[in-house]
């Protein structure tokens, strides 16, 4: 399994040119990164008399730098980070959360309105997230983990209504192939997903 290296520095100026120089004519050359997408949208079956006409925003998701972009993030042990090479997500990673939130909610079908910011909803709630972790642990047995914090945050007071961490993670190889990698980190946003979509159901 190839992983490409988050940072790169020390190059000096002139080394720099030449190498930019001598790889223009090998741009052309290299193939695209595959693409992936989160494709868990859990259909929540909720009882139709518990129907609620609260409103839910969901911003965008905080993250730290390395997950705030499309790279699909590899831990190889103590503190190196490395990317997935040859594949990315559709968009930045909290972007692609907070799509995949939204739907999860829409699907209930207990809220009256779930979106995103500018959709123009009168909020009662907004479901803030942080990214915790979104990464491929590739040392030991190797795993697929995904951490989000949540907070249910009362949108006219500025309360926060509850607050939960979630966690899920499932077991991996890191020599598996890209589409077997991003599988698991699926997968393991699908359990969250659900997990959030129903304690949010249950705390309103």
């Amino acid at each position: 399994m190839l992983f490409a290296a988050i940072d790169k520095t020390g190059v000096r100026p002139l080394l720099a040119l030449g190498l930019l120089a001598a790889g223009l004519s090998g741009c052309a050359l290299r193939p695209a990164p595959d693409t992936f997408d989160l494709s868990a949208q859990p259909v929540v079956t909720f009882d139709s008399q518990k129907a609620l006409r609260s409103q839910l925003l969901v911003p965008t998701p905080s993250a730290i730098q390395v997950l705030n972009n499309r790279g699909i993030v590899v831990r190889l042990g103590g503190a190196e980070l490395r990317y997935l090479a040859g594949a990315q997500w559709s968009d930045q990673l909290p972007v692609v959360i907070q799509a995949q939130l939204v739907a999860g909610l829409e699907n209930t079908g207990l809220f009256s309105g779930v979106g995103m910011p500018g959709q123009g909803l009168a909020i009662d709630y907004q479901v803030v997230v942080e990214v915790r972790e979104f990464a491929i642990d590739a040392a030991g047995p190797g795993s697929a983990n995904v951490e989000l914090s949540v907070k249910l945050l009362d949108d006219r007071t500025g309360v926060v209504r509850a607050q939960r961490l979630f966690k899920a993670s499932v077991p991996v190889s890191a020599a598996a192939s890209s589409n077997v990698l991003v599988g698991a980190l699926d997968d393991a946003f699908s359990k969250v997903q659900s997990e959030i979509v129903s304690w949010i159901a249950a705390t309103l």
